[in-house]
């Protein structure tokens, strides 16, 4: 999956449980559940900007975005 959550990460530095970003977010225990691992596939701009209030983070960092290569007929892979 090229969107990558930082909800885990995030909850762990802040020393934070499912129940207590719950509560101070106002959003469904299984909406934070699915956001935490992966596996949301819609969200509204609200409910990020809840979940990053109640994290004192911004939006952009709740998520990362993972291009995936594209393979370009007749041109080789970039070795890195």
């Amino acid at each position: 999956m090229p969107i990558i959550s930082n909800l885990g990460k995030i909850m762990e530095e802040k020393k934070m449980t499912y129940e207590e970003l719950q509560f101070l977010s106002g959003v469904a225990p299984d909406t934070v559940a699915r956001a935490k691992d992966e596996r949301i596939a819609t969200c509204k701009l609200l409910t990020l900007e809840k979940l990053a209030d109640a994290l004192d983070a911004n939006v952009h960092q709740l998520f990362r975005h993972v291009k995936k290569e594209r393979a370009v007929p007749g041109r080789q892979p970039e070795r890195r």
